[in-house]
């Protein structure tokens, strides 16, 4: 997770229903023992190939990278226990620990982690054409050759095992970032005799589908049942495991109550809030010095827009004139923005979290105002001065998390009348149709999607615009959005996409919608639709990418290119942001902050049990409030500290 979260996610099924918190616990005061929900089974264990976040939320727990964060997510040494990078910036080298191994799913010890572990992950995600291999396709030397078969020898490629403990890589160019890559899935080891023997079942999403030399070992994986894990007794830091059984029990999102009534008898460590379900006045009055509101994190969650649908298996279409009509109307900018202006994201919000609590999970932008800082300016800042070109519509709106920066009844509809003059000068009949799916047991999910409707057809008109919300099973709507791995398998015009960054670099959010990758299938498009990429103006955001990315040493002034596409894209509105992950109203018994914590990787992730405690009793909102003080405090001083600390990391 992100890391995807695209429809993946580093990249999750995103809908809204995944934004609970873990539940679990035991009535017994058991702190070493951890229930949780879970709502979407994995489809592979094979972490260097897969990038979606229900794949990663499990291997993250049972395979270890060369870095890993901490609580106050700076990176650390895990597989690695030093590393040096040269004066030039292109070459890291990396001491292994010796006494990590690779564990089966029963605890037996299989081989030491080797070098050599590194170059088998590496090579197989290649020959796996794995979905992370843009992330590495152009940092690692001689990679992209040969994924291209420029070169077929994958000696030539930068990644070499100096001997059995120390693994380089050779760079194209410098990436102050690096490290933070280092805790994706791709490239993770892999032991070359166990990938051997396993042939195509490799990863397989079950006990036996691949190694652990990470902190816990896979006990069992039933399909819509439940995901257990264990502590690994012979993990080299299995001092800072501190809770030796996980249950994740499958939840479809149906019975919100379930989660806070689990909490109250014992069942879960940490319950979801829903402040509008019947049950929330006894929850409250029971536990009301118990509700917490965690943070925000990295993880983004938008409407995208299929931009030339093929499929209609589910719609409220009747002919192709309105076929041809949502078309030729998603690919006008103004109208787009209507939507935008239209969609009150507040009462949407409140459908999850309450009136009172709607505004602690907004979020505007793809890239978290707060992500980078650009000198003492945040990234969000200076991309609110580069959006002022774009237009009066612009002028004064404030990007920060928290609040709704767009919600505008008087915009939405001048934007409209500009749209309604142009498409119909083109023949555009309307109203417009716009077909979104939706997850028919996930209650909020539904309701979310009823509150989009609304506001938008009644600040624009049903006369002008229609939402059909087309409910479904979780399945069908998954292959229709988030599995769906063609333009041509996506069946809605407007449906929910999410992404969480993989590497500490705008780059991460800002080049999932280039032109050259796979990523145009979130829009609904291919390579081939070059007319519509044209129209779009999709190949200028890629040249505002490309500019950016060109500048590999002044991080200030990259960042800073990047907020220009960070306008760019929303000025475009082919994206509407509404929220992030985190600030979710909840129970827990969790002791706060003890967790990792990441807005990359795929081990700081909600799902990632390492470092975390649980305490007997429940959490106190007064002393989770003076945690996150302290946290905060301790998080600025620890970053400031490990910062300093990476000068002393570059070779002489």
């Amino acid at each position: 997770m992100k890391s995807v979260k695209w429809f993946v996610t580093t990249g999750v099924l995103v809908t809204s229903s995944l934004l609970l918190v873990a539940c679990g616990g035991g009535k017994a005061k058991d702190t070493s023992t951890y229930s949780y929900v879970y709502m979407s089974d994995p489809t592979t264990l094979d972490y260097t190939v897969s990038n979606r976040a229900v794949d990663s939320d499990v291997a993250g727990n049972l395979v270890d990278g060369l870095m890993e964060t901490d609580k106050y997510g700076n990176l650390v040494p895990s597989l690695a226990k030093d590393w040096t990078v040269s004066k030039d910036g292109l070459t890291y080298t990396y001491k292994l620990r010796k006494d990590a191994k690779w564990y089966t799913s029963e605890g037996e010890e299989y081989a030491d982690v080797k070098a050599e572990d590194f170059v088998t992950g590496l090579k197989h995600a290649v020959d796996a054409k794995s979905e992370a291999i843009y992330l590495v396709q152009n940092s690692v030397k001689g990679l992209d050759a040969y994924i291209k078969g420029e070169d077929k020898d994958f000696s030539h490629v930068g990644i070499k095992a100096l001997d059995d403990h120390t693994i380089q890589y050779t760079l194209n160019q410098p990436e102050s970032f690096w490290n933070s890559k280092t805790t994706m899935g791709i490239l993770f080891p892999i032991n070359a005799e166990f990938l051997k023997s396993q042939g195509k079942n490799f990863g397989a999403p079950k006990t036996s589908g691949i190694l652990s030399n990470g902190p816990y070992l896979l006990k069992s994986l039933t399909s819509k049942s439940s995901i257990e894990y264990a502590k690994n007794p012979g993990y080299y830091d299995k001092d800072n495991v501190h809770v030796e059984n996980v249950k994740l029990t499958f939840y479809d999102g149906s019975d919100q109550e379930s989660l806070a009534r689990g909490f109250s008898d014992g069942s879960y460590t940490i319950g979801a809030v829903y402040p509008n379900s019947s049950n929330y006045a006894s929850i409250k009055k029971k536990y009301k010095d118990n509700i917490v509101y965690g943070p925000q994190n990295g993880t983004s969650y938008y409407y995208a827009f299929n931009l030339n649908r093929q499929a209609y298996n589910h719609t409220a279409k009747t002919s192709d004139g309105q076929k041809n009509a949502t078309k030729e109307a998603l690919l006008n900018k103004d109208f787009r923005q209507a939507l935008n202006f239209a969609f009150n994201r507040t009462p949407y919000l409140a459908q999850v979290n309450g009136e009172d609590a709607a505004n602690k999970q907004l979020r505007n932008t793809l890239v978290p105002p707060t992500f980078v800082q650009v000198g003492d300016k945040s990234f969000g800042s200076v991309v609110e001065s580069k959006l002022q070109a774009y237009g009066d519509e612009w002028s004064g709106v404030k990007l920060d998390d928290a609040q709704d920066a767009f919600y505008s009844p008087e915009k939405a509809k001048a934007k409209l009348a500009k749209a309604k003059e142009a498409l119909q000068a083109q023949g555009v009949e309307f109203p417009i149709h716009l077909d979104t799916p939706v997850n028919q047991s996930n209650t909020a999910g539904v309701q979310q999607a009823q509150s989009l409707k609304q506001s938008i057809e009644s600040v624009l008109g049903k006369e002008n615009v229609v939402i059909d919300i087309h409910q479904m099973s979780e399945d069908e709507e998954g292959k229709i959005t988030y599995y769906a791995e063609t333009a041509a398998q996506k069946d809605y015009d407007l449906a929910i996409g999410g992404w969480s960054a993989d590497y500490q670099d705008p780059s991460s959010y800002l080049d999932i919608f280039n032109s050259a990758g796979a990523s145009l299938n979130q829009f609904g498009l291919e390579a081939k639709d070059a007319a519509i990429i044209e129209k779009l103006g999709l190949a200028d955001y890629e040249k505002l990418n490309q500019a950016a990315d060109a500048i590999t040493t002044d991080t200030d002034t990259r960042y800073e290119k990047y907020a220009e596409s960070q306008a760019w894209l929303t000025d475009s509105s082919l994206i509407l942001p509404y929220q992030s992950l985190g600030g979710r109203a909840s129970l827990t018994k969790v002791k706060p902050f003890t967790k990792a914590y990441s807005w990359v990787g795929i081990k700081g992730e909600v799902y990632t049990f390492k470092y975390l405690e649980v305490q007997a009793d429940p959490v106190t909102t007064k002393d989770y409030d003076a945690a996150y003080k302290k946290w905060q405090k301790e998080k600025e001083e620890s970053n400031a500290k490990a910062k300093e600390e990476l000068k002393k990391h570059i070779a002489d």
